[in-house]
């Protein structure tokens, strides 16, 4: 299992590489505001 500490770009670059890299990996990712980056 992964987990992401904020999701801003670096976040969800890193869960989107992880993805790409490893599809079976669990991820979790903890963000404080409503919203996440969906730039990656």
């Amino acid at each position: 299992m992964l987990v992401i500490i904020g999701g801003d770009a670096a976040g969800m670059s890193a869960a989107s590489q992880v993805r790409r890299l490893q599809p079976a990996t669990d991820i979790l990712v903890f963000e404080r505001g409503p919203h996440t980056s969906f730039s990656a």
